[in-house]
């Protein structure tokens, strides 16, 4: 199981998730070349433990574990996959 962003999230301006995360799964950084161009945060899937810290630390309660996400953001999931899988490709 993994945890996943959505729409309500406001990217940089709001990044407390990103001290949390005990794996570091969450992205961009502000070390990533697109973290002055993120409108938004992701959750990696392969790296995600489940362990649910950030979900508490979000407060645009953006963040849902995957068997929890609404209907209307289920995209997210493949959104926050494909965007860990093309920066893997750079």
């Amino acid at each position: 199981m993994t945890h996943v962003i959505a729409q309500p999230c406001r990217g940089p301006r709001c990044a407390t998730c990103l001290a949390i995360c005990p794996v570091d799964c969450i992205g961009p950084t502000p070390a990533d070349p697109a973290w002055s161009r993120a409108t938004m945060l992701y959750i990696d899937p392969e790296l995600c433990i489940d362990c649910g810290l950030c979900v508490h630390e979000c407060p645009a309660n953006a963040i849902f574990p995957q068997h929890r996400l609404p209907s209307r953001w289920r995209i997210f999931t493949l959104i926050n996959a494909v965007f860990f899988h093309l920066t893997r490709r750079r």
